[in-house]
């Protein structure tokens, strides 16, 4: 099967480490936005034609922070978010999405998965070989699940019921630089994360427990 043609440019910063990603479709130049964690001022210097869309992995202030920075620039750009959540954006351009909601961006088909857990509007976005995981999944672990509107059981559910049946060779490429490197497969966060390993829900509840009294603060 062909590869999809596309470039996917990663700019970290916000306020921890945050990523905004920005994918160039290579057949039709369309360019778009994962997060609006960084600002725009970082980025705008590598787009090559107007933003066509803002795609919001959730609504935590930290992955929203310079929307309204983006939007002035191109009023026009579509703001793809979970369809529970619109009201709370506002605007013209709001397009509310559900689980398993097919997306065109130029020539690129983006696939909505909903992942509640991390925050209850959470939403990853898949492209070919990729997935966008925003803080439902990270490099080397999960998300945490310690806010309101956080559920450890849900995010078990997301995680390995949603995402982890992808296939083993899919690039992740998550919210915030927490891992030992940018991006990694499936595979490879199996291998390095005790919290993938889980045997069943009841499991990952107790890993998630242990990784909270254990993490560094």
């Amino acid at each position: 099967m062909k590869k999809a043609d596309f470039k996917v440019q990663s700019f970290k910063g916000g306020f921890d480490d945050n990523f905004t990603y920005l994918v160039t479709c290579g057949k039709t130049n369309t360019q778009f936005l994962i997060d609006a964690s960084v600002p725009f001022r970082e980025i705008s210097s590598n787009v090559s034609h107007k933003i066509s869309s803002v795609f919001i992995t959730h609504t935590h202030g930290d992955h929203i922070s310079y929307l309204d920075e983006v939007i002035s620039s191109f009023p026009d750009l579509k703001v793809i978010i979970f369809r529970d959540s619109v009201s709370g954006i506002g605007g013209e351009n709001i397009q509310g999405v559900d689980d398993y909601s097919k997306i065109q961006a130029g020539n690129l088909n983006i696939e909505v998965i909903h992942t509640p857990g991390h925050y209850d509007d959470s939403l990853c976005f898949h492209m070919g070989n990729i997935l966008f995981t925003g803080d439902t999944l990270f490099v080397g672990r999960t998300g945490r699940t310690i806010s309101l509107r956080s559920d450890t059981r849900q995010l078990y559910r997301s995680v390995y019921k949603k995402l982890l049946i992808l296939p083993g060779d899919t690039l992740i490429y998550p919210g915030h630089d927490y891992g030992p490197k940018p991006y990694c497969t499936l595979k490879e966060n199996i291998e390095i994360s005790p919290l993938l390993c889980a045997v069943d829900e009841d499991d990952f509840v107790k890993r998630m427990e242990e990784y909270e009294r254990t993490r560094l603060s």
